[in-house]
């Protein structure tokens, strides 16, 4: 193990054997997070009103507890505890697991003979392997992870593409999460932690991931609804073994119930269509 100091924030940093100061400083989930988090710590001391003004915590040490790389060089997934105190020796819980943020996209079709104004559209699932929620069979929202700093509306096209086998262009999609228009402030003025991104976070109380969700609609031919569910998708280079499965909007709730990112995605549409946004 090493330790150096962070060339930015002061902060101890303590790598396992096999990771570099370099590849750590690099990897841009450990970048936003430690810059999130200081400027999220540096509130406390802005706003008077903040819950721990009187005593802030401070983030004062790091510790990398494991690694995974990507393609046996490309750092992937890490896992940290990170040490936040205030000057009371008060702690707040800091194991983290980094992997960064990802793109969830909801695609609506509706069959081509429908009315103008109809309520009939279906939502295209994909059906695969889980192995952290120890299943073979999870159905959930297309995702896919953004790689390093590339751009999400462009990481959602792609992954549209390899998943569900439709070509769609960048500028035909809305970002759901971006039209809800979260505001780093609340009801009563005060500010809020505004540096985090405008996304559903799954799992903020272990994970930094955050997931904006997309939105893509368009008519289809009839006859070619029955012909998504079932059908094998995926990167296969890549271990995705992935089918698809077709269901109507309405259902979505009920087929989604366990994927966090489909129970959101409903929550936005549905709201957004009430505000007359969509």
């Amino acid at each position: 193990m090493s330790t150096f100091t962070h060339p930015n924030y002061a902060v101890p940093i303590t790598l396992p054997a096999g990771l570099s100061q370099e590849q750590l400083l690099e990897f841009h989930p450990f970048r936003s997070w430690i810059s999130t988090l200081e400027n999220s710590l540096g509130l406390q001391v802005q706003n008077h009103s903040h819950p721990f003004h009187q005593d802030p915590y401070v983030l004062r040490s790091v510790t990398v507890q494991s690694f995974d790389l990507f393609g046996g060089k490309r750092l992937g997934f890490l896992k940290l505890l990170a040490e936040v105190t205030n000057s009371a020796g008060e702690k707040l819980p800091g194991s983290v697991f980094l992997r960064g943020p990802s793109v969830a996209m909801l695609v609506i079709l509706i069959p081509e003979d429908a009315p103008v104004d109809t309520d009939e559209r279906y939502v295209v699932l994909t059906v695969q392997p889980r192995i952290p929620a120890g299943s073979l069979e999870v159905v959930e929202l297309p995702a896919g992870m953004v790689d390093q700093e590339g751009q999400f509306v462009g990481t959602a096209a792609k992954e549209i593409e390899e998943e569900l086998g439709l070509k769609i262009p960048t500028s035909e999609l809305k970002c759901l999460s971006e039209m809800a228009g979260m505001s780093p402030k609340s009801d009563d003025g005060k500010i809020q932690d505004g540096n985090l991104s405008r996304a559903m976070y799954p799992s903020a109380g272990g994970c930094d991931e955050y997931i904006p969700i997309y939105m893509h609609e368009r008519r289809v031919p009839r006859d070619t609804l029955s012909d998504w569910t079932g059908r094998l998708t995926g990167l296969r280079e890549h271990g995705e073994k992935i089918s698809l499965k077709l269901i109507k909007m309405q259902d979505l709730w009920r087929e989604g119930a366990r994927d966090a990112k489909s129970l959101a995605a409903v929550a936005l549409w549905e709201s957004l269509r009430r505000e007359g946004k969509l």
